[in-house]
């Protein structure tokens, strides 16, 4: 691929990241409002099921081939960046608030960054080191591991965001292998996630949702914008940049968390969650100025540790 080439897809992946920030920003206070009228397990394998029909009549009206990549990667991908991610997202939901719960999940960014090092190759450097640094800080202040009482939601908010690092990890390196049709591999591993979803939730929910019109709304929000577009245009963006750049590209969408949950649902952040949250976004600015100074963010290789795809 010419530098030319890789700059214009580059700057695709940046503007899906872009379209990504307030759709998932506001999703957590809409999945916050739908977990008044369903349980945790049941909204989320519903939405994960309505995402994979989206996308399956997507391929079907674009006539791409629904073969999909192979199962020993889209398997272990579905399971960590759907399945075990949504679990461990919703059930933090459940029990936080949602400002909080979406500044810790988005910390995937700094686990999928340290992940990159030794996987693929994409070291840190310049001013990310302080940006990782301010980061756990802030991490630390929002968990509140001291506070035994509180720290359940956020211990299960970065686990969730430690899975979801391991999904996207795992794309990465199988784009290194294999080439991979991008509304395939997300329409599979979406389908992979709402099969286990839908087996976990059968077994441990005990009832169906309050079908009321907010449901559906909160449904229809869920699953056509925030799965089945922002999952498609988050795979497209983790195959358009390096690995590091594409995580750290969502630290936005926590910001809108943010607010949204302040504004319509009155979620207040205590001081020491306030400073916590300020020093995970002073890591963000910190990271775009080192874009902004020619750290490579448009730049879809690494250093040596990916081979050319082949087809599988």
């Amino acid at each position: 691929m010419s530098e030319a080439q890789q700059n214009r897809t580059g700057h695709l992946g940046v503007l899906a990241l872009v379209a990504i920030a307030p759709i998932w920003g506001y999703s957590w206070v809409v999945s916050k409002v739908a977990l008044g009228y369903a349980e945790p397990l049941t909204f989320i394998a519903l939405i994960t099921a309505a995402g994979a029909g989206c996308l399956f009549l997507v391929l079907m009206a674009t006539r791409r081939p629904p073969r999909p990549p192979p199962f020993r990667w889209t398997v272990p991908i579905g399971l960590l960046q759907t399945a075990l991610f949504n679990i461990l997202a919703t059930l933090a939901l459940s029990v936080g608030g949602a400002g909080r719960v979406s500044v810790l999940v988005y910390t995937m960014s700094f686990w999928l960054l340290l992940l990159a090092w030794p996987f693929l190759g994409e070291r840190l450097r310049g001013l990310q080191w302080p940006a990782v640094a301010l980061a756990f800080a802030g991490l630390i202040l929002v968990v509140r591991p001291w506070d035994i009482g509180d720290a359940l939601g956020g211990i299960l908010a970065v686990a969730a965001g430690l899975s979801w690092a391991g999904g996207a990890l795992l794309v990465k390196l199988m784009e290194c292998r294999i080439e991979a049709d991008v509304l395939a591999l997300t329409t599979w591993q979406l389908a992979v996630g709402a099969v286990i979803l839908s087996a976990i939730a059968v077994v441990t929910q005990s009832g169906w949702p309050h079908w009321t019109g907010t449901f559906w709304l909160c449904l229809t929000y869920s699953a056509v914008l925030a799965t089945a577009l922002s999952v498609g245009l988050w795979v497209g963006a983790l195959s358009s940049l390096p690995a590091s750049a594409a995580g750290l590209g969502t630290l936005a969408v926590p910001v809108v968390g943010v607010a949204t949950s302040w504004l319509q649902l009155g979620e207040r952040p205590t001081g020491v969650e306030a400073a916590g949250m300020m020093l995970i976004i002073a890591a963000l600015a910190l990271l775009v100025a080192y874009g902004l100074l020619g750290g490579g963010v448009g730049r879809a290789t690494t250093e040596g540790f990916c081979l050319p795809p082949v087809i599988d």
